[in-house]
């Protein structure tokens, strides 16, 4: 409701986004994606679905923002997302 006054009073049209439109902008571009046990990733999202099963690629599994280990393809599931970052 807040939102849409707002946009009245600016004369924005833009409709809020929504989670996935964030995620389908981010689709080529770096992420950060934190599972459940402390567990981290980065790399390339490459795609996704409605479970939020990832699936990126060039990732990264982090320790302390240092690079633990280099994967190529990987695939994790949405179960244990936690966060997905851009």
């Amino acid at each position: 409701m807040i939102f849409l006054e707002l946009n009245k009073m600016t004369g924005n049209q833009t409709p809020p986004s929504r989670p996935f439109d964030l995620l389908n902008d981010s689709i080529g571009k770096p992420v950060l994606v934190m599972l459940k046990g402390a567990l981290s990733f980065r790399g390339t999202l490459k795609a996704f679905d409605v479970h939020m099963n990832i699936v990126l690629e060039e990732a990264e599994e982090l320790d302390n923002n240092q690079v633990k280990t280099k994967y190529g393809k990987l695939i994790l599931r949405g179960d244990n997302v936690i966060l997905i970052s851009p």
